[in-house]
């Protein structure tokens, strides 16, 4: 591995910078956007069993708040009855639709970064293929025996860049699309478990 990297010469130093970079963000990802840890599957029942037995206290609110996402947006709705015990059905959904706009940039963190790496390890890729060549076209110039050493360095820089960029790009790319749909698709169970908390709570007021 270091003779590759010694070989494909200073423009690989960005690309192994990005890849290192990219993995840190598709381990953080992996785990923050864990469906049990966004969306846990009893927090909307217990939430509702929990307001049937009286209104929760501040404490209560706060723990539901720190406990995931979805707790975010649950919490929001309970804040605001606490703060406002006659606020309207309205009033409640717009605070719980701040939140879930808040939530869903918490969950969109770092997905642009992922995006732009994917776009970028080509560019670098491309850069580090147009130094090659411009070595190879430099040892046409060179006088001495070594021309034949300077071609297939260039080439070998060329060709090592270009690879290493696609290597990056590539599962970054992937990583970013699976991203993107998991959390499309977590930020829809968010709005549909707070329609069904907004409904139980108009119910529950009468």
């Amino acid at each position: 591995m270091l003779s590759i990297i010694a070989a494909a010469g200073w423009p690989i130093w960005p690309l192994i910078a990005c890849s290192i970079l990219a993995l840190a963000l598709i381990i953080e990802r992996t785990l923050q956007l864990r469906d049990e840890r966004v969306l846990p599957p009893t927090l909307l029942q217990q939430t509702v069993d929990l307001t049937r037995k009286g209104f929760p206290s501040g404490e209560a609110i706060q723990k539901l708040g720190q406990s995931s996402p979805l707790g975010q947006v649950l919490a929001s709705a309970l804040q605001c009855l606490h703060e406002e015990p006659r606020a309207s059905d309205e009033r409640i959904r717009e605070r719980m639709e701040l939140q879930g706009r808040q939530t869903a940039q918490q969950l969109e963190r770092f997905l642009p970064a992922l995006a732009t790496l994917a776009s970028v390890a080509p560019l670098l890729g491309l850069l580090g293929t147009v130094v090659g060549m411009i070595e190879i076209f430099g040892a046409d110039q060179a006088v001495g025996g070594n021309q034949p050493v300077q071609l297939a360095h260039g080439i070998s820089v060329a060709l090592y860049n270009t690879a290493f960029g696609l290597i990056v790009a590539i599962p970054s790319l992937m990583a970013w699309r699976y991203f993107r749909a998991t959390v499309d698709r977590q930020i829809l169970a968010l709005e549909s478990s707070a329609e069904r908390f907004a409904r139980h709570l108009r119910q529950l007021r009468g």
